[in-house]
């Protein structure tokens, strides 16, 4: 067994060591290395030392700590060595299975839209349209493009039947009567915590603990503890330690100190080279055109510029949404994300993975979008010939709502888009793929029905009876994250703990908190309108003590 754990811990540094080796902080480190030479304090005969002194009291080390911290946060445990990759994306086979097929699906409706509105999927903007797109950067909610022909690709639902007829193929014949009790609408054995699992993991939220986003605590009064709160996190900003900063965000963000936290724990600095890379990101957008460039307006259009909170932030939506769209960057995620980026084959070549592109270019080397833009230069309109065999991210109903929160906490382009991005390779991506990955969206639904089943066995089987199944009101909220739901003070506060616990688990918590919230209500209901008409208003729950009161108080 310490064979194995030995084992287990040298893969990990090796693997953490080689993704760091192509990182700026690993030029910048030796950049800092080098010039303490000239130092008079750094001596020859004790150079390494000496060095490594240099590197602790410059704050250097401080940053490879973070590093190090966000790559454990970020990347799964490695495999066996003798496992093959595909297990460290997803071990389950039928998983893979699922999302492959998931994701076919997703390519035909995506090609048939194409075809159907004899568009491209890609090509380069007219040098006067590339100037009018610059011009217009800042203001582009005040365009109109006429998107009536554009649909999104899929929604919520489309995604939550497909979940719905997951099955594992070795229980199918099999006798598991302690699954086989189970009467929602995920159908595979997956473990999920218990009600005392969560209050162990869940334990800084418990009701003897200070918590900001509580009104009347019974310990401590709240301005005291919520003044005490911000002299430590004052103090954990200073120390710049990620660790630290994700363990204090487990009680709340203060308003003020929110988005400093959050940027430390996500370690986002926005160094003048992550400023550059947007700036290329944005020069990327207006050279080139793409479809799903429709679909983000589409998306914003229906979701973020009709919401009472976010309507105002439009134009930084189109902004981050755009370029996320075409950073390569995010190709690294596909490594642990059970989905596969999509693979665009070159006319006449398909199969052929020398002539194989991704797309959209948030997938794509530098030489593929080269390919891809000039193929499709080529391709007077025609969609037939275009072949796709995987996708990746592609804007759903919905997807905007993402970016939409973080706005209030960031105004500078470039850092609203560095936070977007590692939130989505951290946490949202897992929320619409097919994975067993315990934040994954299939563990979520199973721990959001567990619980309602378990705990408030009579609203349930009402629910059940009446045909109003509580999964199919609660997904749209899951697969969002409550964006677009939730009070704007009370979604952050719940994010808060999403960073602080490295977990999307807790969503599925609060959805069946708010299910026994509302359980007096939903008992007298008849159908599933009704039903959904009593929960169609979450603005005014207080997040805090609707979980507390669920894990700590009502339920045993």
């Amino acid at each position: 067994m310490m064979l194995e754990q030995d084992t287990g811990l040298s893969l990990a540094i090796a693997q953490i060591v080689q993704r760091l080796k192509g990182s700026s902080l690993h030029s910048q480190l030796e950049r800092q290395a080098r010039g303490s030479l000239h130092k008079p304090e750094i001596k020859l005969e004790s150079l390494k030392e000496d060095i490594k002194e240099f590197l602790k009291t410059s704050g250097w080390e401080k940053r490879l700590q973070n590093a190090v911290y966000s790559e454990l946060n970020v990347f799964p445990s490695p495999c066996h060595p003798a496992a093959p990759p595909e297990h460290m994306k997803e071990p389950l086979v039928y998983m893979r299975k699922a999302q492959g097929s998931w994701e076919k699906r997703i390519l035909k409706s995506l090609n048939s839209m194409c075809t159907e509105l004899s568009i491209p999927l890609a090509r380069k903007r007219p040098i006067g349209e590339q100037k009018e797109l610059l011009n217009k950067w800042s203001e582009m909610g005040t365009d109109e493009p006429d998107l009536t022909l554009f649909r999104p690709v899929y929604a919520p639902k489309d995604f939550l039947e497909v979940l719905m007829n997951l099955r594992n193929p070795n229980y199918e014949h099999g006798d598991q009567p302690s699954f086989r009790n189970h009467l929602g609408l995920i159908q595979v054995p997956l473990k999920v915590k218990d009600i005392p699992e969560l209050k162990d993991y869940f334990s800084e939220l418990g009701l003897n603990t200070g918590q900001l986003g509580i009104d009347d605590s019974t310990q401590v009064p709240p301005e005291l503890f919520e003044n005490e709160h911000v002299r430590v996190g004052q103090t954990v900003l200073t120390e710049q330690d990620s660790a630290a900063a994700q363990q204090y965000v487990r009680q709340g963000c203060p308003t003020a100190l929110r988005a400093e936290l959050w940027a430390l724990i996500l370690n986002i600095s926005n160094q003048p080279e992550d400023i550059l890379y947007y700036e290329q990101l944005k020069s990327n957008v207006i050279q080139h055109d793409l479809l799903v460039d429709s679909l983000i307006y589409k998306d914003v259009k229906l979701t973020a510029s009709n919401d009472d909170y976010y309507f105002v932030f439009e134009d930084y939506l189109y902004q981050v949404l755009l370029c996320f769209s075409r950073d390569t960057s995010i190709l690294e995620h596909f490594s642990y994300n059970s989905a596969t980026p999509p693979k665009s084959y070159i006319r006449g070549k398909l199969g052929m993975e020398e002539y194989a592109v991704f797309y959209p270019p948030n997938a794509m080397s530098p030489m593929g979008s080269e390919m891809i833009w000039k193929r499709e230069e080529n391709r007077q309109h025609n969609c037939q010939d275009v072949y796709m065999s995987l996708l990746g991210v592609i804007p759903f109903h919905g997807f905007s709502m993402y970016v939409a929160p973080l706005c209030f906490l960031y105004h500078e382009p470039s850092k609203l888009y560095q936070i977007f991005r590692e939130m989505y390779v951290r946490f949202f991506f897992r929320l619409h793929s097919i994975s067993s990955h315990p934040s994954g969206i299939v563990s979520l639904c199973l721990l959001f029905e567990t619980l309602l089943q378990t705990h408030l066995p009579q609203l349930f089987y009402h629910l059940r009876e009446i045909g109003a199944q509580p999964l199919r009101i609660s997904f749209k909220w899951m697969v969002r994250a409550f964006s677009g739901y939730l009070a704007t003070d009370q979604l952050l506060l719940l994010w808060d703990r999403i960073l602080g616990y490295n977990s999307l688990e807790i969503l599925a918590v609060l959805a069946a908190a708010v299910f026994a919230f509302r359980a007096v209500n939903l008992m007298e209901v008849t159908s599933l309108a009704a039903a959904e008409a009593v929960l169609a208003d979450l603005s005014t729950l207080k997040v805090m003590p609707l979980l507390q009161i669920f894990l700590f108080a009502t339920v045993t």
